[in-house]
């Protein structure tokens, strides 16, 4: 899911840049209008660390692996921090590993971070819902925020690797191998969704104010 040095062309880069810095601009200005933002700041650090290992926990899917990303996790529980924190965790990723690349990071963390955005709208869409109990909405829209965000975040990655593909390669060969790595995140859609599911229903019964998230900052 992550976009290594040289697969894009510069003009696609330097588009992701443009709004990877839009997108952290507002998320920051929406986490400054918040009564006290440093109160998140350690969530969002725990978060930030489960996304940065989260990488590197592989599930074989024949006939090849992928890994958890959590972007809708960190929608749902950080808010508007989870833009900032999903940049974050990426450099270190980058710099550190060579996990991604520099010239792809703006990509990378529109691909990944705007999806989390999206998770966070969606699950607070719960408070909208009449239906069942509270822990009930919880439960169902974490998991759709949670497989939503991955899911768009695939879409994404499918639509720039099949539109930014060189000619003069075999195209036909390269584009099933893509479509067979995205179909291939399809099950993760499902453990992200069951994992956000369980652990926000859990929070609610033990520590129901870490699901606050940004959603409290002043319109």
């Amino acid at each position: 899911m992550h976009i290594p040095d040289g697969i894009v062309p510069i003009g696609v880069a330097v588009a992701g840049y443009a709004v990877t810095g839009a997108a952290t601009w507002y998320s920051l200005r929406k986490i400054n209008q918040a009564d006290d933002p440093r109160e998140y700041v350690p969530k969002a650090a725990l978060l930030t660390a489960a996304f940065f290992v989260a990488s590197w926990i592989h599930i074989p899917i024949p006939p090849t692996s992928v890994h958890l990303i959590l972007n809708g996790l960190m929608g749902v529980m950080l808010g508007f921090f989870a833009f900032p924190a999903i940049l974050i965790g990426l450099i270190f990723q980058a710099v550190l590993f060579g996990h991604g690349g520099i010239t792809t990071l703006g990509v990378n963390a529109a691909m990944i971070g705007i999806p989390a955005l999206l998770a966070h709208g969606i699950f607070q869409m719960r408070h909208l819902a009449s239906f069942g109990s509270e822990e009930v909405r919880s439960g169902i829209f974490g998991f759709v925020g949670g497989a939503t965000a991955m899911g768009l975040s695939v879409l994404i990655f499918f639509a720039l690797m099949v539109m930014t593909m060189p000619a003069d390669i075999n195209a036909e060969i390269e584009r099933a191998a893509i479509s067979a790595l995205s179909i291939a995140h399809l099950p993760v859609m499902l453990i992200e969704g069951a994992l956000t599911a369980r652990l926000v229903t859990f929070l609610l019964r033990v520590k129901p104010t870490l699901l606050g998230g940004m959603s409290e900052a002043r319109a």
